[in-house]
């Protein structure tokens, strides 16, 4: 028989369902995805850390796990809750059942709650921390959380950055880009594997750093350009990133993506701000102020930018057309620009792939 599980939210409210997945407790904060498929790019995706993830889609699982659809060493989620799981997926890449992938990783998961209750509560209330429990009563439960620090105090970057350099095309048995090809450092916060796919594939040679390096390990490697990866977490706790952002702004194109581009503004002296119940999923509508066209985005953030913070030198590129809040900014005069969703998709649309071609222009022409 299936063991009964529940998931408890820090106001108390319990939701009853079944265990699937590693058969233990685990805290998070609660967010909600409301991607139809990708799950397990949600699950691997490191922005995730620390967090309990509810897909709002009802079925999840149904073309179970494969060895392509990585954006990190392993699962990331604290914990995973859905509708209904599907313990016999079909499909032809498929290695194992999502069941299983999260046994195998020590994460629990619950099914059979109502993910619809659930998320219209956070969208009511706003996200709050949250436990998945095994053989254990609400109040034990409740108990327990009240004991866990909360989401925003912990810096869950250096949990999940790399903790040492080392080249994609290396890591992947590639030959490195023929030619002058752009070097490309990434700033590692959390990042996903399809940002260094893509680089390389443009001809880039393409170097993850430590969230933590130095200024001197960056400029030692000579970097035409510096990408900061999205990440997990309040921007607030970042300083030491902020302050190694500083001291190259004058002198490389930067790049900034979700949390990257929170790190950029704070770097400016921009402010960051909670948001209610963030914004996960792929079908996020936004618009380009430069050319006037709307794109259909994958985002991830529980944080964004105040755009009344930003300094005259920073123009707001894009908007979100869900609630207004800044996606995009640039400089006016540097080669420095930031988006707050995700271009690389993993999972999502992957329509806005042409905003790293529009970055490395900018690191093309600073060769120049």
């Amino acid at each position: 028989m299936t063991e009964s599980a529940i998931l408890v939210l820090e106001d108390g409210s319990v939701f009853r369902g079944y265990s699937f997945g590693a058969p233990i407790s685990s805290v998070g904060e609660i967010v909600f995805n409301t991607s139809m498929t990708g799950y397990q790019e949600v699950l691997t995706d490191p922005s995730y850390a620390g967090q309990i993830v509810v897909m709002t889609y009802p079925l999840i699982g149904n073309y179970g796990i494969n060895k392509e659809d990585f954006e990190s060493k392993g699962i990331q989620v604290s914990g995973f809750a859905v509708r209904e799981h599907c313990e016999y997926p079909s499909h032809y890449q498929s290695t194992s059942s999502i069941g299983e992938f999260l046994a195998q990783r020590g994460v629990p998961g619950i099914s059979g709650i109502d993910t619809r209750a659930l998320t219209r509560k956070l969208r009511t209330q706003g996200v709050m921390m949250g436990t998945i429990a095994t053989g254990a009563s609400a109040e034990e439960s409740l108990s327990l959380l009240k004991s866990q620090p909360n989401y925003g105090n912990v810096d869950y970057v250096r949990k999940v950055s790399t903790p040492d350099l080392y080249s994609w095309e290396t890591q992947k048995g590639s030959a490195p880009p023929s030619g002058n090809c752009p070097k490309i450092v990434v700033i590692d916060s959390g990042l996903k594997y399809n940002i260094l796919r893509i680089l390389s594939s443009k001809g880039c040679s393409v170097t993850a750093l430590p969230v933590t390096a130095s200024p001197e390990e960056i400029a030692s490697l000579n970097p035409d350009g510096i990408l900061l990866s999205p990440g997990p977490g309040d921007p607030v706790l970042l300083d030491y990133l902020v302050d190694t952002v500083k001291v190259f702004m004058e002198s490389k194109p930067i790049m900034g993506i979700c949390l990257g581009q929170q790190v950029l503004a704070r770097a400016f002296g921009g402010v960051t701000y909670k948001l209610k119940f963030g914004h996960r999923g792929a079908n996020h509508p936004v618009k380009d102020l430069i050319n006037g066209r709307v794109h259909i985005t994958s985002q991830n953030h529980g944080y964004s930018v105040d755009a009344g913070s930003l300094p005259s030198e920073l123009e707001v590129t894009h908007l979100s057309l869900n609630d207004g809040t800044v996606e995009g900014m640039r400089h006016r005069e540097l080669p420095i620009m930031s988006i707050q969703y995700h271009s690389e998709a993993s999972p999502g649309p992957r329509d806005n792939m042409y905003l790293f071609d529009r970055w490395l222009e900018m690191v093309r022409k600073k060769e120049v």
